[in-house]
């Protein structure tokens, strides 16, 4: 967001009620450190300090989005109908190619602008980019091989939201195809040069840009190369990601290939600790997830994109008990905002066990399946994003929402009951204003600059859709 729109960072937030680590607590002071990060929380405070904003309405904090490929916005919604005799996951991804072939620097950064605007209405203040769109139509490197990356952090920057940049290790087709198609020749890299990429934004210093590191996935780079990517990143103080058991057939393929499924062979390969994160593992077993979990790896389901895809269902129940760190991401974008993926991913497992509230958990006094997965999700998205804490604490980013609850899904709601009614009762703007380290970027369901990235956003859309 341009300096010249953003406003002023107030010396404190003051909130009639907010939703804290415990639950929710009234009468909350926020106070804001200048370094855009919170230095005191504190409840009870009965009549708001001169100087202190004062919120219309109840705060939670934002939430990260730990799984997205911007890029894809400009083909949500246009792979919804079926021509063929069957549709899945492999012919998506051909079309949604056609895309990645054709995009620009500056058209990504209008689709990315416009996105994570989106993902701010939406409740989202940081969002994880696993950026694999790295080189020009014909494969070859810009004259800045990060080119790419700097328009995803200028439209972020647009935005006003909150980024972690991926670069993604992607070099092969396949276990057996050691080469890219030339539809992925967009996508080449290598260790060395993905590892030269993190050092090189962290460097940057831009506000609100962090860097980690990410391999596409087992199918698309070798174990050598694997191998040689964490070794360089034995220092790595930031996440790293990777795609993984997405699919049954590259489950299927990579027992083929080593002798175990997906994330077995990470397992076996010493690979995770706390840094990683499993992008999906739809198609896990009880041990594998128990093996995450006693490793402090993550997980980050994105339900709206599997359900999508039709790629299955996470073993939500599992991941649950394990303990692990879970987080939730937007993906291919046909979803934009957290409580609708909240939602789905507990209705996915209620349509497959034939019950209700799976996630509640009134044995460890937590009846609100909203609330459990709330507070696991904006727990886990510290480490996703590569922030050292998360939520409304001393220490972490200054990112909080305020909901509207004349929102009509919400007029009404026991105060006990609103994070229920967001995510259940399927709230049209459930989120009023939105604060990103410190300052607001959104008010009264307004974003500055929202009209002129639209505008863009339109004519990047026009010129990738030859529409007249």
């Amino acid at each position: 967001m341009p300096e010249s729109r953003r406003s002023a960072q107030p010396a404190a937030l003051w909130a009639p009620r907010a939703w804290l680590d415990d639950g929710w607590h009234d009468a909350v002071l926020l106070s804001i450190g200048d370094d855009g990060r919170w230095t005191e929380i504190a409840p009870g405070v009965r009549s708001p300090p001169e100087g202190a904003a004062v919120l219309d309405g109840p705060v939670l904090p934002g939430l990260v989005d730990a799984h997205s490929h911007a890029f894809q916005r400009a083909f949500a919604g246009l792979a919804e109908q079926r021509e063929a005799a069957t549709d899945d996951f492999w012919s998506w991804r051909d079309r949604m190619y056609e895309v990645a072939s054709r995009v620009t620097p500056a058209e990504l950064r209008a689709i990315a602008a416009h996105l994570y605007v989106e993902l701010l209405r939406g409740g989202y203040t940081h969002v994880c980019e696993f950026h694999y769109l790295h080189h020009d139509s014909d494969g070859r490197s810009y004259a800045d091989p990060l080119e790419m990356a700097w328009a995803i952090a200028d439209g972020a920057g647009e935005a006003g939201i909150g980024l972690t940049l991926l670069p993604v290790l992607y070099e092969r087709a396949g276990f057996a195809l050691p080469e890219l198609r030339v539809d992925q020749r967009r996508f080449a890299t290598t260790a060395q040069s993905v590892h030269a990429a993190q050092h090189q934004i962290a460097a940057a210093r831009r506000p609100l840009l962090n860097a980690g590191l990410a391999i596409h996935s087992l199918r698309a780079a070798s174990p050598a190369s694997i191998a040689s990517l964490a070794s360089l990143a034995r220092d790595l103080d930031g996440p790293l990601h990777i795609h993984v058991a997405e699919q049954m057939s590259e489950v299927n393929e990579c027992v083929a290939a080593t002798g175990v499924r997906p994330i077995q062979w990470l397992v076996r390969e010493g690979l995770l600790d706390a840094r990683w994160q499993l992008v999906h593992a739809t198609h896990s077993l009880p041990s594998e997830i128990e093996a995450v979990a006693s490793r402090s790896a993550g997980v980050v389901l994105c339900p709206s994109t599997e359900g999508n895809l039709g790629d299955g269902l996470a073993d939500l129940s599992g991941w649950l008990a394990s303990g692990a760190s879970m987080s939730i991401g937007s993906d291919s974008q046909v979803t934009r905002n957290w409580p609708e993926e909240l939602r789905w991913l507990d209705y996915g497992q209620r349509l497959a066990l034939h019950k209700r509230n799976v996630a509640a958990a009134p044995e460890f006094n937590t009846p609100s399946t909203a609330q459990r997965l709330f507070s696991l999700t904006v727990r886990s998205g510290a480490a996703a994003a590569g922030e050292a804490k998360w939520g409304l604490s001393p220490g972490a980013r200054a990112d909080a929402l305020v909901v509207d609850t004349h929102d009509p899904a919400l007029v009404g709601i026991p105060p006990s009951r609103l994070l229920d009614a967001i995510v259940f009762a399927s709230a049209e703007r459930p989120f009023r204003d939105c604060v990103v380290g410190g300052r607001f970027v959104m008010r009264d369901h307004v974003h500055p600059e929202a009209g002129a990235i639209a505008a863009r956003f339109e004519t990047a859309m026009h010129a990738l859709w030859n529409q007249g």
